[in-house]
Order: C-alpha cells, then sequence, then structure tokens
C-alpha cells in the first residue's frame, strides 16, 4: 500500500532517489537522462519516476517546497519505501562572491533557522551533516568531470522573504556559509534520524546581493551538470 501522500507500492522506488524541489524539474530528469522510466506517483502533482541509468535502478521525485515538504517526503522514502540515498538536486542563492550564478556546490552541513529539528527530543541548534560516502563520491565525479564544485556548509532557511535578509546574508558570508536554501536540513536531519544517507548538491540560480537570476525554466533545464554528478553516484 501507498501513504497519503504516496501511490506508489513498496518495491517502486530503487534505492537511491535524486530529489529536486520542482516537479516539472523531475520530469525532465526522468524524460531526459533515465531509459524506460515509469511514473509511480504523482499525488498532489509531486512526481515520481523510477527507471534505469546506465544499467542501474534510479528513481527521481519531487519534494515541493521548504522542510515541511521535504519532510514528509523524504521520511516517507526511508521508512515505508526502503529507500537508503536521498540525494537533492536543488537550487540555491550564492553567499560567497567568489561562487557566480550556475556554480555548483555540496553541502556539508546544514545550519538553518528552522524548529524543525524539535521534533527530535533536543533543545538549541544543530547542524546535520550530508553522507560522507556519497559527499565523497560526488566530490571524485565532479573531479574527473572537471567540474569546480565547493564542499562547504549551507544555510536552510523557512523564510523566502525575509526582511532581515541582507544583514542575514552578511553574517552567513562572513561565517563561510556557501548558499542559501530551503530542505536540506530537513532532509539531513531524517536521514541521521532512520540511520540512511542523504546529500544535497545545489547549482546558483540567483545572487541575493546583486539581484541576478535565472527563470523557472533555466533552473529546470539547464542543470545538468549538477544532475549528471548526482546521477552518477546513485
Amino acid at each position: 500500500m501507498g501513504t497519503l501522500h504516496n501511490t506508489a507500492e513498496k518495491g517502486d522506488f530503487a534505492k537511491t532517489v535524486l530529489m529536486p524541489g520542482d516537479p516539472l524539474r523531475a520530469k525532465f530528469i526522468a524524460e531526459t537522462y533515465l531509459e524506460n522510466a515509469v511514473l509511480v506517483n504523482n499525488v498532489r502533482g509531486i512526481q515520481g519516476y523510477t527507471g534505469e541509468y546506465k544499467g542501474k535502478k534510479v528513481s527521481v521525485m519531487a519534494s515541493g517546497m521548504g522542510m515541511p515538504s521535504i519532510g514528509i517526503y523524504s521520511h516517507e522514502l526511508y521508512t515505508y519505501y526502503g529507500v537508503e540515498n536521498i540525494i537533492r538536486v536543488g537550487s540555491a542563492g550564492l553567499l560567497q562572491p567568489y561562487l557566480k550564478v550556475r556554480s555548483i556546490v555540496a553541502g556539508m552541513s546544514a545550519y538553518s533557522n528552522s524548529n524543525f529539528g524539535k521534533q527530535f527530543g533536543f533543545d538549541g541548534n544543530m547542524a546535520p551533516c550530508a553522507s560522507f560516502e556519497l559527499l565523497e563520491k560526488a566530490v571524485n565525479v565532479a573531479r574527473k568531470m572537471g567540474v569546480e564544485m565547493p564542499v562547504g556548509p549551507i544555510f536552510s532557511s523557512d523564510t523566502f522573504y525575509d526582511a532581515a535578509t541582507p544583514t542575514q546574508n552578511e553574517v552567513l558570508s562572513k561565517m563561510g556559509v556557501l548558499a542559501v536554501e530551503m530542505e536540506a536540513y530537513a532532509l539531513y536531519l531524517n536521514a541521521a534520524r532512520h540511520g540512511k544517507n542523504a546529500l544535497a548538491l545545489l547549482t546558483i540560480s540567483d545572487n541575493p546581493f546583486t539581484g541576478e537570476g535565472l527563470t523557472p525554466q533555466q533552473v529546470r533545464e539547464t542543470f545538468t551538470q549538477m544532475m549528471e554528478i548526482a546521477l552518477e553516484i546513485a
């Protein structure tokens, strides 16, 4: 049986799931890279596909926006469907001046302003980490592809429109945080809680300091290097 949010049957998902935020990006990855891709979930338009990449069974499913959304989907994939690895392939805003739009970064750990971690019974803040196994593989693949991919902390925010953002971004930048996004913190915590693996690979879609940014279609269809790194380690 499926869940309230996912009509797939057990066994429909591969052990590794690529997870973009946008359902249309999940569709793009499935149609562009996977052979024999089958739609296994479409509840609320959150499309999930399973197919093959270079002979390996791989799935891709959207997470929606924000930590509550990816928190639900990653929890169900880990606990109901036996998924072992979730690789977020998302977009982010740059926080370091040496980055630029279309740069790729890997989130070694995730800071946050979210209270998502309260459910696990600890007070104060926690910075959960990526799976070292997945991170090491991604770094090696990026090097072989000739892709410069900085590795470091990222910041998962509960707020997209925030009056304090300019000040906050400057502080985070001084602390060496690479980029700001909205999902990795919850994904990393769920992975830690269930003894699973998670990694966030992010392509820079905008510069919050200058206002430079890409269109939704560009984000959906041109972040191919990040997608290929994720598929190679799946």
